[in-house]
């Protein structure tokens, strides 16, 4: 195989937020070649560059690059009930591109585990023997996933939260910081993990359970938008 063919494809980040900055910064520390950011906001404004990087419009700007040249990242962090993220990757994956899966390399995976396209580990985070890991799912920075854990699509296991084995989390969960699941637990569909929580029981899907004492609540049918 020559030096080009194997050489990554260039990836191009899809929104210019919090989330996206320490992409940026995984990106650089694996020294990937980093082609420019697409963000409406940006576009909008007139900036031609942020943080370094060519701002190449908005997601319109996608469509003169071919799907097949380059990797996307996608840089919309994962709110409580928000849908931005997952409807991005939606999008674009139903246009042929593909997302890049991006590992932090101080962050620890081991050989076994399956990562899905467009899975982002973050710096410090821990990912153990036989765990699964669903697309489009991100693993925030130091948070430590058991042996034998599956996680689903589209969910985000924040920073400092811990799963210990055996643990299932279902698609499009979300897992507040601090938070920790015990051994063997089921976490339901678009179920919430409160921060800090400590879960000791299976949490029903479109359940919440919130702080120390695991107290359950419904979670609403809609959230407030973040922006990263």
């Amino acid at each position: 195989m020559s030096d080009e063919a194997a050489r990554p494809l260039p990836l191009v980040i899809l929104g210019a937020g919090g989330h996206a900055k320490v992409l940026v910064s995984v990106a650089r520390a694996l020294h990937l070649d980093i082609q420019g950011v697409c963000d409406p906001q940006l576009h909008r404004s007139g900036q031609s560059q942020w943080r370094g990087l060519p701002v190449l419009g908005d997601d319109v700007a996608l469509s003169l690059i071919a799907p097949a040249s380059i990797l996307l990242v996608n840089g919309i962090g994962q709110t409580v009930g928000g849908v931005a993220r997952r409807k991005l990757y939606e999008q674009f994956s139903g246009q042929g591109y593909r997302f890049a899966t991006l590992v932090h390399p101080s962050a620890w995976v081991d050989p076994d585990v399956v990562l899905g396209e467009g899975v982002q580990v973050m710096a410090g985070a821990i990912v153990q023997a036989d765990s699964h890991i669903g697309c489009n799912t991100i693993i925030n920075t130091r948070a430590a996933i058991d042996h034998d854990c599956s996680v689903g699509q589209h969910a985000h296991i924040a920073p400092g939260a811990t799963l210990c084995g055996g643990v299932t989390v279902a698609d499009r969960c979300f897992v507040g910081s601090g938070a920790t699941i015990i051994q063997g637990i089921e976490i339901g569909e678009d179920a919430v993990v409160g921060a800090g929580a400590v879960v000791v029981r299976h949490l029903p899907a479109n359940q919440r359970v919130l702080g120390s004492k695991g107290r359950i609540a419904n979670v609403p049918d809609s959230h407030q938008e973040g922006s990263e």
